[in-house]
């Protein structure tokens, strides 16, 4: 057991990602059971729906569990903390935005904070601020990215170096292989996103559950450059129209519609990829399976311990 399992109450160091509007008690509940942390993203969901998530999560399980609040992207941050305090969820995750000023609120009642960085500066500023925990997301992980587009890979170390607080790694990480990558880096756990949706507690369509399986590993686009909001998502019929606009000339706002969350419900809830989008990741060419979350999880576990053996062999 390690400071992330400790502070967190896990059985396993292994965190879900804020999944919008898509999010949802069925998964997060899973996520907790099987020993992770499960979690509900708030997205721009209205707080009435938010608290009828945070009440049948709790229901579903006596396991910790998180809220995510995108600060910059919510229009009801200040009743989603209200809603995390309320009803006393023991983690909460800030991202997209500046958590120094909601910290205090929630260490004032106990709740350990979670801060989604992108960058060493962010990082340190998190620390500085009061975070507990610090997860540093590459963007190699599916849905809103940083524009600053630092891998995985050469984020986690240096932001390990940075900080004395425990670190997270998010993005590009679906296997046993991955998790043990990321903690050989010096991370403390990891954050799934996109493995997590091949599961058979994930209540997507079926569809964007295929088109995981069958991606290859060049089957993400990001889209979003040109007027400087990164996001990373599967390459279909939608996502081509996205790119298209882009090549034309398109305006954030229009951005902004195009990517809302109910073109994301569409496609990750309704399977309609003409219409709507499906949020991806680089890992989703490693995706071959829809284990449920316990197997999955046993499966990293049972991979990692496999490799370490392996690698200890080499190296001692």
């Amino acid at each position: 057991m390690n400071d992330v399992c400790r502070l967190l109450g896990l059985r396993y160091p292994i965190i879900q990602g804020g999944m919008g509007n898509i999010s949802n008690a069925e998964l997060a509940s899973a996520v907790s059971e099987a020993g992770g942390l499960g979690t509900i993203g708030v997205g721009t969901m209205p707080p009435d729906e938010v608290e009828t998530l945070i009440v049948e999560t709790k229901h579903r399980t006596s396991r910790p569990f998180a809220v995510n609040i995108p600060l910059q992207v919510t229009p009801h941050a200040a009743e989603m903390a209200e809603l995390v305090i309320k009803h006393q969820v023991p983690v909460v995750s800030l991202s997209a935005g500046n958590p120094a000023p909601w910290i205090p609120q929630f260490a004032a009642h106990g709740i350990k904070v979670m801060v989604v960085t992108a960058s060493v500066n962010q990082a340190k500023k998190a620390e500085a601020a009061g975070a507990d925990i610090v997860v540093a997301e590459g963007y190699e992980a599916a849905g809103i990215n940083s524009p600053l587009e630092l891998t995985t890979m050469t984020l986690i170390p240096q932001i390990v170096s940075a900080v004395r607080i425990p670190v997270i790694a998010a993005g590009g990480i679906g296997d046993g292989r991955g998790l043990l990558a990321a903690m050989a880096l010096g991370a403390q756990g990891v954050q799934l996103g996109t493995r997590l949706v091949a599961t058979k507690e994930a209540p997507f369509h079926e569809a964007y559950k295929q088109e995981l399986i069958k991606a290859k590993d060049n089957e993400t686009v990001i889209v979003g450059r040109s007027v400087g909001r990164v996001r990373r998502i599967m390459r279909t019929p939608y996502a081509e129209k996205l790119l298209e606009y882009e090549r034309q000339g398109m305006l954030p706002e229009q951005f902004q519609e195009y990517t809302s969350e109910e073109r994301h419900r569409r496609g990750a809830l309704s399977g309609d990829f003409q219409e709507g989008f499906i949020n991806a990741g680089q890992i989703a060419g490693l995706i071959d399976d829809v284990p449920t979350v316990a197997e999955l999880f046993e499966q990293m576990m049972t991979e990692a311990k496999a490799q370490w053996r392996s690698l200890s062999a080499i190296f001692s």
